[in-house]
């Protein structure tokens, strides 16, 4: 199998650029933080302490998730609840940030992760795809972007999805959530060593999607070799 590892800190475009990349090349796309916003949208809803892992790891039994595919298009659903607009609001991506640093949260996706790509080809993108889930992915993609334009490309989405938004409220929760991802103590934010460091902030989406195909032709074609080497 094949796995493209596509990282990077909030509003970097990671979703829409693996998503594509991955209808593109015919791979299974895996969205990771969806399936965080998941979690943090049923912590929220139960009124659990999201910063106590003692709170939070007793109710992960009652979590069940899965990612379906409907007219090509990933949904997730929490507890057989189609919950993919309601992850995506401001308060449960930050919300999602803390339930991510916590060991048993992680945990708790991590097989389920790994196993998505020991069974088909995959693009996944998150925070330490490269890093801690797949370090062994034949790509690694690390996508980044100022702090000033992904507050403006969030404030773009929320207001596509008939949401009020304040960019300045967009920007510090943005930077809030890169300083909470980096100084993490599990799995912070850091581009892998092998990864491919992409800015995005002046390109336009198809600038990165071809961009990132060419990475992923240069990546097949050294395994290839190597192969035939071999």
């Amino acid at each position: 199998m094949i796995a493209i590892a596509i990282d990077g800190p909030a509003g970097a475009g990671k979703s829409t650029v693996a998503r594509k990349l991955a209808h593109e090349l015919g791979y299974l796309y895996v969205d990771t933080g969806a399936l965080y916003r998941a979690i943090a949208l049923y912590m929220t809803a139960h009124e659990v302490d999201i910063d106590s892992e003692a709170s939070v790891e007793p109710m992960l039994g009652g979590v069940k998730l899965e990612l379906r595919y409907l007219q090509g298009e990933q949904r997730v659903f929490l507890n057989g609840y189609d919950v993919s607009e309601d992850i995506r609001r401001p308060e449960i991506s930050s919300a999602a940030s803390h339930v991510s640093a916590l060991p048993a949260v992680r945990t708790f996706l991590f097989a389920l992760q790994q196993n998505m790509a020991v069974e088909h080809d995959v693009v996944m993108d998150g925070r330490d795809i490269g890093t801690v889930v797949l370090p062994k992915a034949q790509v690694k993609i690390f996508l980044t972007a100022s702090a000033e334009e992904r507050a403006r490309r969030r404030c773009a989405e929320l207001t596509a999805r008939g949401m009020a938004s304040d960019y300045a409220q967009v920007l510090r929760e943005i930077q809030e959530r890169d300083d909470s991802d980096r100084n993490r103590p599990i799995a912070p934010l850091r581009q892998a060593a092998d990864a491919v460091l992409l800015d995005t902030t002046e390109l336009t989406l198809e600038q990165v999607v071809a961009r990132a195909q060419d990475e992923v032709r240069a990546a097949l074609e050294r395994e290839a070799c190597v192969k035939n080497a071999l």
